[in-house]
């Protein structure tokens, strides 16, 4: 079993699984969503980039400048985060921009500007976690029937 993957395909002949030439063949034609952020326009990729997806789990609670421009330059270059970070941008405006970015790239339209502030509002606001308390719980269940496990 010490032979060379390689040279056993050569052996036997087998064609090249070739993904270069399948994924040239399958590249969308469309060209990415525009977006103008501090008079500087920027074109998103038509999908989400692999360094973008790992790293976007990877660094959901990091705070590092570095970690989070490494994030944004696989979708909007590696100057993105200190330009904008220059023209006063807040947390809130930077999440606004990456819901919006994330929905728009596959999908052009997917979500409006709007939308993506009112979805980065609610993540952050703590819609749908659960009440820190027993009077917040009562309040927030009132006129409720409450949940059963369906056992009796």
């Amino acid at each position: 079993m010490s032979e060379n993957p390689r040279d056993l395909a050569a052996e036997q002949q087998l064609d090249v699984a070739d993904f270069d030439a399948f994924f040239t063949e399958q590249a969308e034609q469309r060209a990415g969503v525009p977006l103008k952020l501090y008079g500087r326009e920027y074109v998103l990729p038509t999908s989400l980039p692999l360094l973008f997806t790992l790293q976007m789990e990877r660094l959901k609670d990091s705070a590092d400048p570095d970690d989070i421009r490494k994030m944004l330059a696989s979708l909007f270059g590696p100057d993105a985060l200190d330009a904008w970070a220059e023209h006063g941008m807040t947390d809130r405006q930077l999440g606004v921009v990456l819901v919006w970015s994330t929905a728009n790239c596959r999908t052009p339209g997917a979500v409006s500007m709007a939308e993506a502030a009112r979805l980065y509002d609610e993540r952050e606001g703590g819609t749908g976690k659960a009440p820190a308390n027993r009077a917040e719980r009562r309040t927030k269940n009132k006129g409720r029937k409450p949940a059963t496990s369906g056992k009796r």
